[in-house]
C-alpha cells in the first residue's frame, strides 16, 4: 500500500469508538534480562490516555506475565514446564499489573485488571458475565488490562496466545479496532528473515488458504504466538466486523504511529460489529424460545425501539440469559429475533410490568430491556 493508504486505514484507530490493543512479551520485557521495558510502556500509557480525551474506549490484552515472573523465580532459559509456566504467571501478574496501573494512573486513568481462561469466552453463561463485567468498566471510564489465567490454565483449557484471546475479547465487546502490537510490522509471503524475496502485504480482504500458507513459527524467543496465531484472530475478527492492524511495535508511542501511516498489515471486514452481530442471531437456526408481544410492542420494534417487559403477553419454551428468542405479534407471525436478557421464567414474571418494577418482582437489579435493540433483528416488519 501507498504511504497515503497507510494514513487512511491508521485514521481507523483514531476514528473507532471501542479499540483492543494486544502488547507481546518481545514489547514489554526484554529478552535478555528478563527486565520490564518501562521507556515502552510509557510511551504505550501516553498514547492510551490521548485515546482516552479523544472519547475512546480502550481495552489493552497484555502478554508478559510469565516473561516477567521467570526472572524472578530464577527459571532457566527454553521451554518451561506446565507448572513452572503457572508459577511464573503468578509471580510476574502481580508486577505486570503493578506497571500498568502506576504508568496509567500518572494519566489519571483508572485501571482494571481482568484474568480469563478459554471457558470464559466459550460458555455461554461465563461469557454474558466476562462481557457484562467489560461493559461495565468500560462505562465507568476504566481501562481493563487483560490477560489469560495462567495460573490455573491447562493445556487442554487455555489459547496458549493472546492474539486469539485478544480477537476473543474483541467480539465479545463488539470492538471496531483490534491492534496487534508484535515483532514484526505485518503479514509476508513468505518468512523475511529467511526469503529475501518475501514481499509484503499491506491489505487483507478475505482469509484464504493462500494466505494461511503464507504463516509462519513463533517469530520471538519470550513469546508464545506466531504469524498463524495472528491469522486466526484475524478470521475471529473479521467475521465479528473489527478491523484488525498487525504492526510492529517495537518503537515508542507505538498507537500514534499507527495513525501517523506507519507500514503494517490491516485486515479488513465486509461489514460493521452491530451489523456481523446482527447477521448471526440472524442466522439462527433454532430459537432456545419464543416471546408473545402486543401490537404497541410491534410499532415500537418498527421505530427502532428495544423490547420492554410492558409490551411482552406470554413466553413458550425454556430459555436462558443469553439464548436467541423468537418474538412473536398478536397473529403469533415472528415479527423478530434476539437476544433475550432474561431467563423465561424471569420474562413470565415480569412481562406485563413496567421497567421500574423488575427489580422489586424479581429482587435484583438486572437490564431495563428484555431485548435491546443492538441485539435484535427485525424479520417481517420494517423499521420506520
Amino acid at each position: 500500500m501507498s504511504d497515503l493508504d497507510n494514513k487512511i486505514f491508521g485514521s481507523r484507530i483514531s476514528l473507532a469508538k471501542r479499540v483492543v490493543v494486544k502488547v507481546g512479551s518481545a514489547l514489554l520485557v526484554d529478552a535478555k534480562s528478563g527486565h520490564l521495558n518501562r521507556a515502552w510502556l510509557e510511551s504505550l500509557a501516553a498514547d492510551v490516555a490521548r485515546m482516552k480525551k479523544r472519547g475512546q474506549e480502550v481495552i489493552l490484552v497484555s502478554s508478559g506475565a510469565i516473561a516477567l515472573g521467570r526472572r524472578h523465580l530464577a527459571l532457566a532459559s527454553g521451554k518451561l514446564r506446565l507448572e513452572e509456566s503457572q508459577a511464573a504467571a503468578a509471580v510476574g501478574q502481580i508486577r505486570l499489573a503493578h506497571a500498568y496501573k502506576e504508568l496509567l494512573e500518572g494519566h489519571e486513568l483508572t485501571v482494571a485488571q481482568i484474568l480469563l481462561t478459554l471457558g470464559d469466552t466459550e460458555q455461554r453463561r461465563r461469557y454474558l458475565n466476562a462481557r457484562g463485567t467489560l461493559n461495565t468498566l468500560l462505562s465507568l471510564g476504566a481501562v481493563p488490562v487483560i490477560n489469560e489465567n495462567d495460573t490455573v490454565a491447562t493445556a487442554e483449557i487455555r489459547y496458549g496466545d493472546n492474539d486469539r484471546l485478544a480477537a476473543r475479547v474483541a467480539q465479545m465487546l463488539s470492538a471496531d479496532c483490534l491492534v496487534l502490537l508484535s515483532d514484526i510490522d505485518g503479514l509476508y509471503t513468505a518468512n523475511p528473515n529467511i526469503d529475501p524475496k518475501a514481499q509484503f502485504v499491506g491489505r487483507v480482504l478475505h482469509v484464504t488458504p493462500e494466505i494461511e500458507a503464507m504463516a509462519g513459527g513463533t517469530g520471538s524467543d519470550v513469546g508464545s504466538g506466531g504469524m498463524h496465531t495472528k491469522l486466526a484472530a484475524a478470521k475471529i475478527a473479521m467475521g465479528a466486523g473489527c478491523y484488525l492492524c498487525i504492526s510492529k511495535g517495537a518503537y515508542q508511542h507505538p498507537l500514534q504511529r499507527i495513525e501517523d501511516g506507519v507500514r503494517c498489515t490491516w485486515f479488513v471486514p465486509a461489514s460493521t460489529p452491530i451489523a456481523a452481530r446482527k447477521q448471526w442471531i440472524a442466522g439462527t437456526l433454532a430459537p432456545a424460545g419464543s416471546i408473545g408481544i402486543d401490537a404497541g410492542a410491534v410499532s415500537a420494534l418498527a421505530r427502532g425501539k428495544s423490547l420492554l417487559p410492558a409490551g411482552v403477553t406470554r413466553t413458550v419454551g425454556r430459555f436462558d440469559r443469553g439464548d436467541t428468542v423468537s418474538i412473536k405479534g398478536p397473529d403469533g407471525v415472528e415479527v423478530a429475533r434476539g437476544m433475550a436478557a432474561y431467563s423465561d421464567d424471569d420474562v413470565a414474571r415480569i412481562m406485563g410490568r413496567k421497567t421500574a418494577e423488575i427489580e422489586q418482582v424479581l429482587g435484583f437489579r438486572g437490564r431495563d430491556e428484555i431485548v435491546h435493540r443492538d441485539d435484535l433483528v427485525l424479520l417481517n416488519i420494517v423499521e420506520e
